[in-house]
């Protein structure tokens, strides 16, 4: 196919609110460098790291939860997932699903053709599992919130499945954050889970991956979303917050909690694991800052990781299980690309069960 000179794309301009993306009609089509592939995008999924990537909440400065407005307090040395500047302007978007349609010199031409979904972790080519050397999709490098986008071969990953784009773009962030985090708290199919925020793109993901492990799965959810969540598997659902969580659990001992939610129930969390028990995080959207008793954290032997570079292997196994069908998308909605505005004021509002995505 003839590769056009230039393409639609949503381009966010700085730090600030969803005014910041803006829409150009004729921004410069990539071409791929050596070891890469030039992807004609077919659908890309949105996610928290867009919106604090924006608006900048990764900042140390910044000490209030997610909220997809603009902070005063910014700084400019840290607003990047990796505590570092950002440079605009930004093509974001880390979730495609799409077709290779041109190689870089030292690709196989024969994968021109390919349906593929992205890795969004850049690695150093030389040093794989170097956490230090890593970039992100859509924040180091443009991403996916265009016609066309680049990326390096070994991040393209083939997929064969009867699924949509719009539903392959599910996975890639949400899914590899949720295999992350499990994998670093070791879940296997002797512990039960506590997923806080189980509507979520995120959330939903723990859920079903943590069923595959033959977890048991205490999901936490709105009760309006309850109906939608129970499509997910879990084996109990309680309402968001409980008064009293203890209670609410009955018999059931937690032994993990897998949280990206944070804020002010947090102490709740982690007052009702279990002695030995791992909590896991990859979030906060509820807000940053908590409050921990040291004596919980030492007396009853706990575990805390953190996870947000994920191994390597999680993504082609995250591959094997969409094309075994052992994990399925749960797709919310699907907007234009033009109006990427809207489905991000939808996404932050938190309405929705699932993900939701954009097509070009």
């Amino acid at each position: 196919m003839t590769i056009p000179k230039t393409m639609k794309a949503m381009v966010t301009m700085g730090h600030g609110d969803i005014d910041q993306m803006v829409l150009h009609r004729d921004w410069p089509c990539p071409a791929p460098a050596p070891q890469e592939v030039l992807i004609r995008v077919g659908a890309c999924g949105l996610n928290n790291t867009d919106v604090n990537t924006r608006s900048g909440w990764y900042s140390k400065t910044v000490t209030e939860a997610t909220t997809g407005s603009a902070f005063e307090t910014v700084g400019e040395d840290d607003p990047a997932w990796g505590g570092s500047p950002i440079q605009f302007p930004r093509i974001q978007g880390a979730d495609v699903c799409g077709e290779i349609v041109a190689v870089g010199a030292d690709v196989d031409p024969a994968r021109i053709g390919e349906r593929v979904i992205t890795d969004a972790w850049l690695r150093d080519a030389d040093d794989l599992q170097n956490m230090n050397k890593t970039g992100y999709f859509g924040s180091e490098r443009d991403g996916g919130f265009a016609e066309y986008c680049t990326t390096p071969a070994r991040n393209a990953l083939a997929i064969r499945s009867s699924l949509s784009d719009a539903e392959l773009a599910t996975f890639s962030c949400s899914y590899s954050t949720a295999e992350g985090m499990l994998t670093r708290a070791n879940l296997t199919d002797r512990d039960t889970v506590l997923v806080p925020g189980a509507s979520g793109g995120v959330g939903g993901a723990l859920v079903q991956l943590a069923k595959r492990r033959g977890a048991r799965v205490i999901a936490m959810a709105s009760e309006a979303k309850h109906a939608d969540v129970a499509r997910l598997g879990p084996d109990v659902i309680l309402p968001r917050a409980p008064t009293d969580l203890r209670a609410a659990l009955g018999a059931d001992k937690i032994t993990v909690v897998a949280d990206i939610v944070g804020g002010p129930y947090w102490p709740t969390l982690i007052d009702i694991l279990e002695r030995g028990g791992r909590y896991t995080c990859s979030g906060a959207i509820a807000g940053p800052m908590v409050e921990l008793d040291l004596r919980t954290f030492y007396l009853r032997d706990l575990t805390f990781t953190g996870s947000t570079v994920i191994t390597p292997e999680v993504m082609p196994n995250l591959i094997r299980y969409i094309e075994d069908d052992e994990i399925k998308p749960a797709l919310a909605a699907t907007y234009p690309l033009e109006q990427l505005h809207e489905a991000q004021a939808e996404f932050i509002a938190k309405k929705h069960t699932g993900n939701i995505v954009v097509v070009p």
